[in-house]
């Protein structure tokens, strides 16, 4: 499994979802290794190269070259577009209103590698850009393997090519997360659970319960590249409103436990894990309209506009008014389970030729 540089520097959902599919994999008797994309790999000693973040092909292209093994992508495509045309500030911001979506994510790649913040892997990306290097891995891959039929199509629509794929789910260890019915909820209590970034738009969230009569447990590391961002969320805070950095999945649970409320009000989502992880413990859910997320939520879940601080308020009220839906979390534990997305997974691992016939 080959994953970005910054995998464990700046963990995310995606580190969780790595670190869980090995871990699975390996007590089905697969074995697995983790790689950074900036690692020595020995090809010879694997079948099979199972790479994540597609919206990250310079990394995916020196390997594809380097190995010649067959390969499967979990893509988890995240569209920043919206937020950074719209309403990230600064030069960035400025700049990224007359680039697509593609583009964006061209100087993104070319940024970090100028400024010495990450490794550009593959040189050709260089002159090759975004757009043209997602489509010739994509016409290379053996199967793709989105979170959800959602985010497939989202793939299909922007690049125009319907490569092979199985839905892999995402889910939660329903070994750690097991909610006690004996515990009581602090019925004001309302938490948000994801690294401190634009994106995941926690300035608006804060605009939308200062001075209220919630109390907001904010719990996540600041992105290395949005200080000025963390720092706008801290200086906007009210007393109502208490920051924690980032905590291990098993300090999560207590949080979780407590909480009446788990909010995401981002500009996108794909799943929203900590969504997941919140629900299984008995939260009312709050999250965005926009993305993956009515696929695994549908009607379980209060959706809110991230444009609108007044929206994601209102959507509070109604979530914290709301007893415990015991529906979603079965519908989690039954279908959104590390075990599960493991499972799926060795099954699309068999339906490439001459790999465990």
């Amino acid at each position: 499994m080959i994953a970005r540089t910054t995998l464990y520097t700046v963990k995310g959902g995606d580190t969780i979802q790595v670190l869980q599919t090995a871990a699975n994999l390996t007590r089905y008797n697969i074995s697995v290794d983790i790689k950074l994309t900036n690692e020595k790999i020995l090809y010879e000693q694997y079948d099979l190269i199972h790479f994540f973040n597609i919206s990250r092909p310079a990394d995916i292209l020196y390997h594809i070259r380097k190995s010649g093994k067959p390969f499967v992508i979990s893509p988890i495509f995240v569209d920043y577009s919206e937020y950074d045309q719209f309403y990230r500030k600064g030069i960035a911001g400025i700049i990224f209103r007359f680039l697509s979506a593609d583009g964006i994510e061209y100087m993104k790649t070319m940024s970090r590698w100028i400024l010495g913040k990450d490794t550009l892997m593959s040189i050709e990306y260089a002159w090759k850009g975004q757009r043209s290097s997602v489509i010739e891995i994509l016409k290379k891959a053996r199967i793709l393997l989105p979170n959800s039929h959602s985010e497939y199509s989202r793939l299909v629509q922007r690049y125009n090519f319907k490569p092979e794929y199985a839905v892999i789910p995402n889910g939660i260890d329903e070994g750690l997360f097991t909610f006690d019915l004996a515990l009581v909820k602090d019925p004001l209590l309302v938490i948000c659970v994801a690294r401190i970034e634009g994106i995941k738009n926690q300035l608006n969230l804060i605009r939308a319960l200062n001075n209220t009569k919630y109390n907001l447990v904010i719990i996540g590391a600041a992105a290395p590249n949005q200080m000025y961002y963390y720092r706008s969320c801290r200086d906007l805070a009210a007393d109502n409103i208490r920051f924690i950095d980032h905590l291990p999945q098993e300090e999560l649970v207590s949080y979780y436990q407590k909480a009446s409320v788990h909010v995401l009000p981002s500009w996108f989502e794909t799943t929203g894990l900590s969504s997941l992880e919140a629900a299984a413990m008995g939260c009312n859910i709050v999250i965005t309209d926009k993305g993956d997320t009515t696929e695994y939520f549908g009607t379980n879940a209060i959706y809110c506009d991230p444009i609108s601080p007044e929206n994601i308020y209102i959507a509070v009220e109604k979530a914290a008014a709301l007893p415990l839906n015991d529906s979603l979390q079965k519908k989690i534990l039954t279908h959104y389970t590390w075990d599960q997305a493991t499972i799926r997974t060795i099954e699309a691992y068999k339906r490439i030729n001459n790999i465990w016939d």
